[in-house]
């Protein structure tokens, strides 16, 4: 029988091996030289003798494309072909007729089909019309990517730092780059996991394969499943279609999991099972798949504490942990926290369309002084309202946050005044005297001066002398005090 023919077969040139083919026919010489035809190309042949059946099939299984005849005698070719479309709408459609109507042509066209061909056909013709769809579905598989990927607010554009640990860290992303094993990423929020994943991705040898990235956190356990593995029709409420996961799509790429922390135990146990065999199951179906994906995990949790609590699963931590990358915070690179406001401040300037070129003395002395809890990420964001709020071409202290100015002193500030450089350091003319001073005392004589200065332009109003501070009004009371100011 035609239906149990089994051939060897080599993938056919540049496509995805063992795409799945449904061939739908009522006659059994058709069938039969599609079979061979087909497999020896390297495809996954199923085959129907009618429209009944190959609905079934459509049903239970997942096909990569269908070839119909369209005149069958009791379901047509066109109502397989809707019923495919309804099933899986990604599926690609080749209608074969030999008495092809300009009805049924039309109606077969308004259904999306790919293509159609009259019998009797040239088999080469054939094959290169096949071949030619499943580039065109690739290639449009690959745009959809790149726009997922460039829709992805990414934390920055480039890694930025020249400090020890971003020094070392670009060492190990080249060491282990070119390799295919299993990465985790480990560091705090806001440290530039994504990026640092990007990076080992683009310097790889699959460079040119696509980077797909997935939040463990941000979706419940069934669609996450769905996400990762793909679904077939009816395996939860809702999923009315077959969809393929990010890991076949991803063939031959990347894998990014973040947060795989937050990762339920069933997800788990499949993400285990595929790092083990590199085959899967869709949700709700049966068929084993193959996928050739490099994964690289990332988490901002204890997992050997979770492992040890039993919300993490100890096999496959030893699976991910293969390769350990640990993000240093800001706050272990606080010399890499004017370059990257630099780089910040830069960015959104051209995108707000502002001339601002630099940062003021005090703003950078408030940078450096605060601890950056949210590290990069935080740094981002503050210069990027910074820079909403600032009138002049550069960055002043009164600009930031509340957060990084109430940290300050004022014997610690560093005057906004042409007699101070970018950095902090005295203009020329105010050097260090040759016989010293008492550098505390100097520091308490400015802070008095300060103040009361603001206190004399406020009208002996406290709330407002600390705006003009930029301190908040506790610490203004204290100095007060300190000082005996009234």
């Amino acid at each position: 029988m035609t239906e149990n023919l089994i051939l060897e077969s080599a993938p056919a040139e540049g496509l995805t091996p063992a795409a799945r083919i449904l061939v739908v026919d009522d006659e059994p010489s058709m069938r039969e030289m599609l079979t061979i035809l087909l497999r020896r190309e390297g495809y996954d042949v199923s085959i129907a003798e009618n429209g009944t059946i190959a609905i079934d099939l459509l049903e239970r299984q997942f096909f990569d494309m269908l070839i119909s005849d369209i005149r069958m005698p009791d379901v047509s070719g066109v109502d397989v072909l809707r019923k495919a479309k309804e099933i899986h709408p990604g599926i690609i459609g080749i209608m074969v007729t030999a008495y092809g109507s300009k009805e049924s042509i039309q109606e077969v066209l308004r259904l999306q089909a790919a293509d159609y061909i009259d019998k009797p056909f040239n088999v080469e013709e054939l094959k290169f019309r096949i071949r030619k769809e499943f580039r065109f579905r690739e290639a449009e598989q690959e745009n959809l990517l790149l726009k997922r990927e460039r829709s992805v607010a990414h934390q920055f554009l480039n890694i930025v730092g020249s400090s020890g640990p971003m020094q070392a860290l670009y060492q190990l992303v080249e060491t282990i780059a070119p390799t295919t094993t299993t990465v985790l990423i480990t560091g705090e929020s806001g440290t530039g996991k994504e990026l640092v994943a990007r990076a080992i991705h683009a310097r790889s040898s699959r460079r040119d394969r696509p980077f797909v990235a997935l939040n463990c956190g941000a979706l419940p356990e069934t669609l996450l499943d769905s996400e990762l593995f793909g679904h077939m029709r009816g395996a939860f409420t809702g999923a009315d279609t077959n969809k393929k996961g990010l890991i076949e799509v991803a063939d031959k790429g990347t894998v990014f999991l973040d947060e795989i922390g937050e990762m339920s135990p069933m997800v788990q146990v499949k993400l285990l099972r595929f790092l083990q065999d590199r085959k899967f199951r869709r949700l709700g179906g049966t068929d084993e798949v193959d996928a050739d994906i490099r994964v690289i995990a990332a988490t901002n949790r204890d997992l050997v504490s979770m492992v040890a609590d039993g919300t993490f699963r100890e096999d496959l931590y030893y699976r991910i942990n293969v390769i350990p990358v640990r993000l240093p915070s800001l706050r272990e690179r606080p010399d890499d926290v004017p370059l990257l406001a630099e780089h910040f401040v830069a960015k959104y300037a051209a995108q707000m369309k502002k001339e601002i070129t630099s940062l003021s003395a005090g703003a950078l002395a408030c940078l450096r002084r605060y601890p950056w809890p949210g590290n990069v990420r935080e740094l981002e964001n503050a210069i990027e309202r910074a820079v909403a709020l600032e009138r002049s071409s550069a960055i002043l202290r009164e600009s930031l946050p509340d957060q990084l100015r109430e940290l300050e002193s004022p014997g610690a500030r560093v005057p906004e005044s042409p007699g101070t450089t970018q950095s902090g350091a005295p203009a020329d003319g105010e050097r260090l005297p040759e016989a010293g001073f008492d550098l505390e005392q100097h520091v308490q004589h400015i802070e008095r001066e300060y103040i009361s200065e603001a206190l004399r332009r406020a009208g002996g109003v406290k709330v407002k002398a600390a705006e003009l501070l930029g301190m908040s009004f506790r610490s203004f009371r204290y100095y007060t005090k300190k000082y005996n100011l009234k």
